[in-house]
């Protein structure tokens, strides 16, 4: 017999279970990846406009005569977005979706507690996916009308809102606390793979016919939840039906129910050969043929949005996250035009360079992630990353000045410790949080407290930019003020809790030997 190759046996270590987790993994990695890349589009044809129309604007200063004969596919006569007033324009349609997503994000929550997260989730990805393309059939159809690109934008903002509660929840029924950190600081990568995919994706139609640069993402993400309704696994526990129906008789179970006393309680019969069975709900509590389980009848209810909020930690988090994100969001709307002007590039080599701020992301939120898990202190890892992100954040104000390489060593050490606790609080945080053990083990929380976080956040990503907008024309200075200053703020919110796990490190932990006896239900 010929030996088995290595590979093969690499694969066979790992048991059913892992190979799920692994794939629900996958999965809801490439469904978010989904949502970034069909966000993306809005900036990639706003700055092809701006630059056309900067190129008209210099041709008529000059007074050229072919001027009335340009053809609209090639000047800025798009309409409404041909007038002086275009920034104020492009800049409605920004602030649209985000505060559209902010509002929205409370909301979805709340929903998605209620509802099954495969059927909410591919809900949210089809309409998206409308919306997307609805916005690139404004230019074939010749669609001039504001008012249709803002109401697509609000639109496309609260559906899009179903998403991040949705995979954090399933990512987070799938994996416990013990490597959390780690394993949410690589998947949150999807954030800027999006990114990257969405400008790649958009930047290759933007010149010749800018609705594919929406409409191809549009319809990515609307395939992407096609197959979140054919594979997504929200539980482990949602495989048991499947187990039974493969397997009726490999535990050599029979199993009995009927209703308690006054109709709320359930008593589950189970019978056993061999002294071993598999159970999913729970583990047999006594080595005996028979064994009596009392199971409650009612599933855990759906925690209050108000219920959420009296969960320790989740208002000084999401407070923090609303001025964390205030930074990261103005990096990623202003970071591509304060290179063009530090660093003397065009815009092409100004918007590959920013991706630099995106790869620093994925460094931090994975290191963020390990040393919270090695510490076990998710309040001060994000508080010492904010606190190094401030004098970084003034440096690269001033080395960018001297140089391209400076500039990109500044650019990965600052979208570092900007993501790192960003990317730490929307995950990790939020998964802990969500099932926090004042809860009592109902796990119908994660959603809510997810939303909370970072809908507080997204109020943050849509004050950012605009405050940007607003101090840039009295110089880039007052920008990266304004960036410390919230992050200093958003170490401040973080305080309280730094300090009650400093103090908390030397607590006696329960004896090993002591035996607890939990039961759960799904």
């Amino acid at each position: 017999m010929a030996p088995v190759p290595p590979g093969i046996r690499f694969l066979a270590s790992f048991n059913r279970d892992q190979w799920y987790r692994a794939f629900t993994f996958g999965l809801t990695f490439l469904l978010y990846t989904s949502f970034h890349l069909s966000r993306k589009p809005i900036s990639i044809v706003k700055s092809e406009l701006h630059k056309n129309c900067s190129a008209l604007h210099e041709l008529s200063t000059a007074g050229s005569r072919q001027l009335p004969n340009l053809h609209t596919e090639t000047d800025c006569s798009w309409k409404p977005f041909d007038k002086s007033n275009y920034k104020q324009l492009l800049g409605a349609m920004d602030y649209s979706f985000l505060c559209a997503y902010a509002v929205g994000m409370y909301l979805s929550g709340i929903i998605g507690e209620r509802l099954p997260i495969r059927l909410y989730l591919t809900f949210g990805m089809l309409m998206s996916g409308l919306f997307t393309c609805l916005f690139g059939l404004g230019r074939i159809y010749n669609i001039h009308n504001l008012s249709f690109y803002i109401f697509v934008q609000v639109a496309n903002g609260l559906v899009q809102t179903t998403g991040w509660p949705s995979v954090v929840t399933c990512i987070g029924n799938w994996f416990g606390k013990g490597r959390r950190g780690l394993i949410m600081g690589i998947w949150n990568s999807h954030t800027s793979v999006g990114n990257i995919l969405g400008s790649l994706i958009a930047g290759y139609w933007v010149s010749s016919n800018w609705g594919l640069s929406f409409i191809v993402p549009g319809l990515v993400i609307a395939a992407m939840g096609v197959v979140c309704f054919l594979f997504l696994i929200e539980h482990p526990n949602d495989l048991r039906s499947v187990h039974d129906v493969q397997n009726p008789a490999s535990s050599n179970t029979l199993t009995n129910s009927w209703k308690g006393v006054n109709g709320h309680n359930q008593l589950y019969h189970s019978y056993k050969q061999g002294g071993k069975s598999q159970n999913w709900d729970t583990e047999l509590l006594l080595p005996v043929q028979q064994v009596v389980v009392v199971k409650s009848e009612l599933e855990p209810s759906a925690i209050s949005f108000m219920g959420a909020l009296r969960i320790p930690g989740v208002i000084e988090f999401s407070l923090c996250l609303l001025f964390a994100k205030l930074v990261s969001y103005t990096f990623l709307f202003w970071l591509p035009l304060y290179i063009t002007k530090a660093a003397h590039l065009d815009a092409k080599k100004a918007g590959e360079l920013s991706t630099l701020f995106d790869v620093g992301g994925i460094v931090g939120g994975i290191l963020a992630g390990v040393i919270s898990d090695k510490l076990g202190k998710r309040a001060t890892t994000c508080a010492v990353m904010l606190l190094l992100a401030a004098p970084t954040l003034y440096g690269f104000s001033m080395i960018s000045e001297f140089g391209l390489g400076p500039t990109i060593g500044m650019l990965l050490v600052c979208g570092g410790l900007v993501n790192g606790p960003y990317a730490l609080i929307t995950t990790a945080v939020s998964a802990d949080l969500g099932t926090h053990k004042s809860l009592k083990g109902n796990s119908r929380a994660l959603s809510t407290v997810t939303a909370i976080i970072d809908g507080t956040g997204s109020v943050g990503a849509a004050i950012g930019p605009l405050l940007a907008g607003v101090l840039s024309s009295r110089g880039w200075n007052q920008v990266f003020y304004m960036l410390m200053a919230a992050d200093f703020l958003a170490l401040m919110l973080l305080l309280r809790l730094v300090t009650k796990e400093l103090t908390s490190a030397n607590v006696v932990k329960p004896r090993s030997g002591s035996t607890t006896v939990e039961m759960k239900e799904h």
